[in-house]
């Protein structure tokens, strides 16, 4: 009995540790916090109190998750869109963000299974290859090092100020702040003229007139005195007598003009102008301008576009261009080549990969319809949907930019006739269609009549493609609108 009682005495004894390491296992106990006190009461003492203090570890390792090079010599994108914030849970291959270089956008994903942690950028942020998009914390230890497969680019100071400006909080008052909330203002962009940089209500006034170019008056604009009239109470007033002559009265203070200039810098497609334009400016251009009669095409399109539209595809006049200009490098390769930097050797182009220059939101980009050698009419529209759907929302991929060997530019959609396309290089020719015109012609009786006039500018290389070359080019191609027909005999 006695043995049995001393046992009983030593688990007694031992109950805090016990208690305590049923804490540590216990996850809900856990989540009171390390600075929660558990009390342990033993039957020999009443009045003592033990306390522990526990406290929470993380074991993920926050990895810094890195722009990796998406090919095509890009060094910077712009960030358009995050798919995810800060505390968001994540697995491999989740979309991160949507990104935007000068040649296409690009969805980035993730590498890593864990907890977003931080964003480096803010939406139209410029990131760079090779510096961090966003910090996450994984759930275990990855294997291996996480700046494999990751393209090193020397430093620059770009996120540098970048960071420094965002540490920076702007200052000012409540009713500032919320003058700038109801105008969609963001105070970072606003530069304060108070003391210490303090935003002013004047400062958020003058940043809205900025943007919308409004006038605003003079601080010290005088009210306009109206001059005083003369009255008088002369019965035998004549309106018949000529008033004295009066001078002009000097008007008041007049409003003063707020808007400022502003300078942007140039970035995305716009930047991809520049560099494309500038290259092209070294090349010799030839240009020739023609009419082609497009009745007997405009009648086809009509009866077409009811059956294509049966099977949702919009046709409109550009597959039949596309699909003439391709029958007709077959017969002038040289049109469809590209030539070296050193000018020594030609490269004739096996698929006809010809572009459409196309007017989208974010501005002027040149997709291209591949292999049009091989494709029908209603596979070139259908492909051409596509590409227009996909322009409009931004969303063309590099492989749809890429790979042109000539180009069609319809300015005639907007508007105009004739036009000087500019080359893009690789390409040797480019051409530039107006809008169809019902003008008066005379036919083969030498009657007036009616007809659909098709105006169109070539531009040609003229270090390799000689005026012959592009002239004999254009007249097939006039050829097959002129007679939708005859294509049929060409069509493989």
């Amino acid at each position: 009995m006695a043995t049995r009682f001393r046992g009983s005495l030593r688990i007694l004894k031992l109950m805090p540790q016990l208690t305590y390491h049923c804490y540590s296992q216990c996850p809900k106990l856990q989540t009171l916090g390390s600075d929660r006190t558990l009390t342990i009461l033993t039957p020999f003492d009443a009045t003592q109190w033990r306390h522990f203090r526990t406290s929470y570890r993380s074991d993920g390792d926050i990895l810094p998750f890195k722009l990796s090079d998406i090919g095509e010599g890009i060094m910077e994108v712009t960030v358009k869109e995050w798919y995810v914030k800060e505390g968001d849970k994540v697995s491999q291959f989740d979309s991160i963000c949507e990104v935007q270089s000068d040649k296409a956008s690009v969805t980035i994903t993730s590498r890593y299974d864990g907890v977003i942690r931080k964003l480096y950028y803010d939406v139209e942020d410029t990131a760079l290859v090779g510096s961090p998009l966003v910090d996450i914390e994984t759930d275990r230890a990855q294997e291996g090092s996480p700046e494999e497969d990751v393209v090193e680019t020397p430093a620059v100071s770009h996120q540098h100020t970048h960071q420094e400006m965002k540490a920076q909080k702007a200052q000012a008052t409540p009713a500032v702040r919320r003058l700038a909330m109801e105008n969609n203002i963001k105070l970072s962009e606003v530069v304060g003229t108070g003391k210490d940089g303090r935003i002013l209500k004047e400062d958020i006034l003058n940043f809205l007139a900025k943007q919308t170019g409004a006038i605003l008056p003079y601080e010290g604009e005088q009210q306009v005195v109206q001059p005083a009239v003369r009255r008088t109470t002369d019965a035998t007033f004549k309106p018949d007598k000529a008033p004295a002559a009066s001078h002009p009265v000097a008007a008041g203070s007049r409003p003063v003009f707020t808007g400022k200039d502003r300078t942007e810098p140039l970035k995305g497609i716009q930047k991809a102008m520049v560099k494309t334009m500038t290259a092209a400016l070294k090349i010799p251009p030839f240009g020739y301008c023609d009419e082609v009669d497009v009745t007997q095409l405009v009648s086809l399109q009509k009866e077409l576009k009811g059956l294509a539209q049966s099977r949702g595809v919009r046709l409109s006049y550009m597959p039949f261009f596309i699909k003439a200009a391709s029958l007709g490098l077959f017969h002038f390769p040289i049109l469809n080549a590209s030539i070296d930097e050193g000018c020594q050797s030609i490269t004739y182009k096996a698929s006809h990969n010809i572009g459409l220059a196309m007017d989208t939101p974010q501005g002027l980009v040149v997709p291209n319809v591949k292999s049009v050698q091989t494709l029908s009419i209603f596979d070139i529209a259908v492909e051409l949907n596509r590409l227009q759907s996909l322009g409009a929302s931004g969303q063309l991929g590099t492989a749809d930019l890429t790979g042109g060997t000539f180009t069609l530019s319809n300015i005639g959609t907007i508007g105009g006739t004739y036009a000087t396309p500019v080359i893009l290089p690789p390409e040797v020719a480019i051409g530039a269609l107006g809008k169809i015109q019902v003008l008066p012609r005379f036919n083969t009786q030498g009657d007036i009549v009616q007809a659909h006039v098709l105006s169109v500018s070539w531009s040609a290389d003229h270090r390799i493609i000689d005026g012959a070359t592009m002239c004999r080019f254009s007249n097939l191609w006039r050829s097959y609108l002129e007679n939708p027909a005859s294509m049929a005999l060409d069509l493989k």
